[in-house]
């Protein structure tokens, strides 16, 4: 029989692995953003190129990101406690909103400077060769460090880093835009810098509003497609024992899928067979399914989604109905009888099992009379039946 134990002790090697590798991929990015931040301000104001300069505040947002990440990673992948009993997953989807909106921004803000700049195409400050070297280099450097990233995050299937390598991509861009203004002023051609940031900042802000509305999607329980939860429904109804499937719902956590599940199987198996199925559906999912983490099965002995009949009140809980039972036997065992309950359809079908040696002292007639009368008088029992236990 699976455990949860076990359940448990996995998922969290899997999440301090993959946390692991976020934080290593979060550490390139800050060393590569702290050196490109002090080259840019340092060339920038050697060869009097003020829009390098704007570029490195630009990459030292990068860095900002960057330790984000790096904590957002590391707390994300800490194990569930009692303020947080399902994780902290939900710190990565936050954090993936929060670098959503700063692409965004900075998008938004390069839409805003290109107009300006484009008002002003006059002002062309004379500027030194060297801040182009740094301009590409930087270009160089930031396109690295996205394809970086970006694969990182699909290897670790962390929409943070994706988020993260994209505010890369962006500063990539914002260095593209320096170089073709330093490059359009050098050859005397001043509007391909502010033209360039127009385009540019579109597609930066479209990338945000994307990954924004990406992070909302998760924060609000948005399910899987309707294809995966098909895929999932398939994998559930094939497990042996499953004859039914109902409120099938799927929803995301930062990598992780969690889904629960109402399965129906046969309504007279054991309570342990029942148990038994649910882990057999959790471990077909787990194994068709590697993004699926957790799937909590619910196990109904009818479909509880569909049941028509009419309520009758109250059904009463096994001590009652024990009592109820053994008084049809008038004192007549030597020990009180095993009974087995079924509440199916809104009614009690009851089995009343005793030994061999019992049934001899018991008036069948007289037995099966008293059954009809407590059938006729309480009508939340559908059938009582009473079976013989032989002992081999």
């Amino acid at each position: 029989m699976h455990h949860p134990t076990t359940r448990a002790t996995a998922r969290h090697a899997d999440e301090s692995e993959r946390s692991r590798g976020i934080q290593r991929t979060a550490l390139v990015a800050i060393i590569t953003n702290t050196c490109l931040t002090i080259g840019q301000i340092v060339i920038g104001l050697f060869a009097n190129a003020f829009s390098l300069v704007a570029d490195s505040a630009h990459t030292l947002s990068d860095l900002i990101t960057d330790l984000l990440v790096l904590v957002a990673g590391r707390r994300g992948a800490e194990p569930a406690d009692r303020d947080h009993p399902y994780g902290h997953g939900r710190i990565e989807t936050v954090t993936t909103l929060l670098l959503g909106a700063i692409l965004a921004g900075v998008g938004t803000g390069f839409l805003w400077s290109s107009g300006l700049r484009l008002q002003h195409m006059d002002v062309a400050p004379s500027v030194h060769p060297a801040a182009l070297y740094m301009a590409l280099a930087t270009l160089l450097a930031k396109e690295v460090l996205f394809r970086y990233t970006l694969a990182a995050s699909r290897r670790l299937k962390a929409p943070l880093l994706e988020a993260n390598a994209w505010h890369a991509r962006s500063d990539a861009a914002s260095s593209l835009v320096v170089a073709a203004g330093i490059g359009g002023s050098l050859a005397g051609y001043p509007f391909l810098e502010p033209l360039a940031a127009a385009v540019v900042g579109f597609l930066i802000l479209h990338m945000g509003v994307r990954l924004a509305w990406k992070a909302v999607r998760e924060l609000i329980d948005t399910g899987l497609s309707e294809q995966d939860v098909a895929r999932i429904r398939a994998t559930i109804r094939a497990t042996p024992g499953v004859i039914g499937l109902h409120d099938l719902r799927t929803r995301r956590m930062a990598d992780r899928v969690l889904c629960d599940a109402h399965i129906q199987v046969d309504p007279r198996i054991t309570v342990s067979e029942g148990h038994q199925i649910s882990d057999a559906v959790y471990l077909r999912v787990r194994a068709a399914h590697p993004e699926v983490q957790d799937v909590l099965v619910h196990v109904d002995a009818e479909n509880d989604a569909t049941m028509q009949t009419a309520p009758i009140g109250r059904l009463p809980e096994r001590t009652e109905i024990v009592q109820t039972l053994s008084s049809l036997l008038e004192g007549k065992l030597s020990t009180p009888p095993r009974v087995q309950i079924h509440y199916l359809g809104d009614r009690i079908e009851a089995e009343i099992i005793i030994t061999a040696n019992d049934i001899t002292g018991v008036d069948h007639k007289a037995l099966g009379l008293r059954i009809d009368e407590l059938l006729a008088a309480q009508p939340q029992y559908r059938t009582v039946s009473v079976l013989v236990h032989i002992a081999p």
